[in-house]
């Protein structure tokens, strides 16, 4: 017994031996120890979940009609033995013979399903560059917000005599070629912008006063000619924005700069919160000393900055909107112009400060109440207009039918229906006898042969 126990473990030794040896890494029968490759008839026991070479199931189980599982001795019957790949099965091949693609079954990934709902996801070659760009798209994206903005209808202004314009909206026609506009089917007039309303009615020029360190600064603005501008000017005036601002930038026979409340040359905001469009004229040019234009970083980009010319600079024009002169104060200037500048930065070596402002003349003030006493006058005119309109439509009488009898027909004159066809009948008589008398001409003559 101890020779046999020996031989075995030997015999056992030299087959592990083999196996780590020439199948390592590789799926086999524990029993017959042999690979399994794509030409092997593989089979399973469903009781134990073991998996063997169907040659040791046969050999070993099958034809012995033993069937005990080969590694547990566990019993199973024979419809306890799954096919997993049988070599010698053709139909095996046949897709739609697959369980899953009979069942419609589909294994669903939930990263795969989350990574769905990206886009990118449905790119199938997509540059680094690309990338980039539409990750800066998605952080940046407001279609949505824009797309359901345009699908509320526009809130209606009042179109009075003042504002109407001389051409429609233009909604109907966009309603009729865009999806993403409001359906409208009735042109209505445009309304023009109200600064442009107000603006017709302004006809004087302004008046600011500039108290500096240096010294005071009368000036003018024509508020007649560049409107929007001026009244930027005005109104910042009257905020006391330019109060403790300095003149950062100043060189001798050119301008000195300032407007910005951060001193540096790239602050300062319009009173409407956004930079507002040019507004050259031909007859104002940047011509003599004490020209007042507004500063800008390129075109239609004007917000508080301005400066002032200690020489003419005609090159400036269409670049630079000119709205005021300086009318007092030149002594002032000139004391600005003396302050040394530093050579790189043109920042003046002496602070050249604005303590306040003073506004002598507003026309905007003026012009609203003007606007607004228009505004009243159209108002009451339409109303006068309805009032008359209303007084002038007469009022639709409706006589009531007159009763000859009750009963059905009790609005029909009978008497007047007899008499009427009384007198039809006497006059059919009249023209019988009439015509019973008359003889024609030839009645009388006698027929004879010359006659014939």
């Amino acid at each position: 017994p101890v020779l046999i126990r020996f031989s075995y473990a030997v015999i056992w030794f030299i087959f592990e031996s083999l196996h780590s040896f020439c199948m390592p890494g590789k799926y086999h029968c524990p029993v017959l120890f042999t690979v399994f490759t794509n030409n092997s008839h593989i089979v399973a026991i469903k009781t134990t979940g073991n998996v063997f070479a169907y040659e040791a199931v046969e050999q070993l189980n099958i034809k012995t009609k033993t069937f005990k599982d080969l590694l547990t001795d566990e019993l199973f019957t024979r419809q306890d033995i799954i096919t997993l790949q049988d070599p010698t099965n053709l139909d095996k091949f046949n897709v739609s013979s697959f369980f899953h693609v009979k069942n419609n079954l589909k294994v669903t990934d939930p990263d795969e399903e989350k990574a769905k709902s990206d886009p990118s996801y449905y790119l199938k070659n997509a540059n680094v560059e690309t990338r980039e760009t539409l990750l800066e798209l998605y952080k940046e994206f407001k279609g949505d917000e824009v797309l359901a903005a345009t699908m509320k209808a526009p809130e209606k202004k009042k179109i009075d005599k003042l504002n109407a314009a001389h051409y429609s909206t233009g909604r109907v026609s966009a309603s009729f070629t865009s999806t993403a506009m409001a359906p409208e089917t009735t042109h209505e007039a445009a309304a023009i912008d109200d600064d442009v309303v107000r603006y017709q009615y302004v006809k004087k020029k302004g008046y600011v006063r500039l108290h500096t360190n240096k010294g005071d600064l009368n000036l003018e603005l024509h508020c007649d000619m560049t409107p929007k501008t001026c009244e930027n000017f005005i109104k910042l005036c009257k905020k006391n924005y330019y109060d403790g601002t300095i003149f950062h930038r100043s060189i001798r026979n050119f301008v000195i700069q300032g407007g910005d409340p951060t001193g540096t040359g790239t602050g300062g905001e319009s009173i409407w919160g956004k930079p507002f469009k040019d507004e050259f004229k031909p007859n104002l040019s940047h011509k003599g000393r004490g020209i007042l234009s507004m500063a800008n970083t390129g075109p239609n980009n004007n917000k508080s900055q301005f400066f002032i010319t200690f020489r003419s600079c005609t090159y400036l024009d269409k670049k630079h909107t000119v709205f005021g002169r300086v009318v007092g104060g030149f002594e002032t200037l000139t004391a600005m112009e003396n302050v040394e500048s530093d050579p790189k930065t043109d920042r003046p070596k002496e602070e050249i400060r604005i303590e306040s402002t003073t506004v002598f003349v507003d026309p905007y003030e003026e012009a609203d109440a003007q606007v607004a006493k228009e505004r009243a006058k159209v108002q009451q005119e339409e109303k006068a207009a309805k009032g008359e309109t209303k007084a002038a439509a007469p009022k639709e009488e409706h006589p009531t039918p007159k009763t000859y009898r009750q009963g059905v027909g009790k609005y029909i004159n009978i008497a007047a229906t007899d008499d009427k066809a009384g007198a039809s009948r006497q006059k059919a008589v009249q023209q019988g006898r009439e015509q019973a008398a008359f003889q024609p001409p030839w009645a009388c003559v006698e027929a004879s042969p010359a006659h014939l």
